[in-house]
């Protein structure tokens, strides 16, 4: 093989190696949620915790709408730069446009994921400290932390590297931006 094929499947084989890893976070992160979610709480916490759950998944709702409004607008604006001010085609506008929905998607996911978290950490958190047992009053939220970080940079890079692996050179930098 000529020496630039063998680099670019080095860097192929390096971003395939970097999603692999990316998705190994993503599977350490729901891991995470599922042994969260099976520590022991009294029902009165799990209900208090779900209350405040359904009264974020309000604000996320709410939030979803704002953010479908911000990516028209941002859209249109990619739309005109993209496509009037830099000429480029159709099938390159959409493809820019598609990445810029896939990353907002991706980070209010993560978004949702978080707050579902955090609220069954705080539940599960607030019972270990009846126990007094100042270690797991730590863990519970670190460990709830940790996978939320986790879950986000592995979306991130999951996303990132997929552009870079699949989507044509030149437009690789305006999806990332997208």
């Amino acid at each position: 093989l000529s020496l630039r094929r063998q680099r670019q499947m080095c860097i192929r084989d390096s971003l395939l190696i970097g999603i692999a890893i990316s998705v190994v976070g993503l599977i350490f992160g729901f891991i995470e949620f599922l042994r969260i979610k099976k520590l022991p709480v009294f029902s009165a916490m799990a209900d208090v915790g779900n209350t405040i759950f359904e009264t974020c998944k309000t604000y996320l709702i709410q939030q979803g709408k704002f953010l479908l409004v911000l990516e028209v607008l941002i859209g249109l604006c990619i739309a005109f730069y993209f496509g009037y001010l830099q000429h480029m085609s159709l099938s390159e506008v959409l493809t820019i446009l598609a990445w810029s929905v896939i990353g907002i998607l991706g980070s209010y996911g993560v978004a949702w994921f978080g707050i579902r978290m955090n609220t069954l950490a705080n539940s599960r958190t607030a019972f270990a400290s009846l126990k007094g047992n100042p270690l797991n009053i730590l863990n519970i939220p670190l460990k709830a932390g940790m996978s939320i970080g986790v879950c986000l940079v592995s979306v991130e890079l999951i996303l990132m590297l997929t552009i870079l692996l699949f989507v044509p050179g030149h437009l690789a930098g305006a999806c990332c931006i997208g």
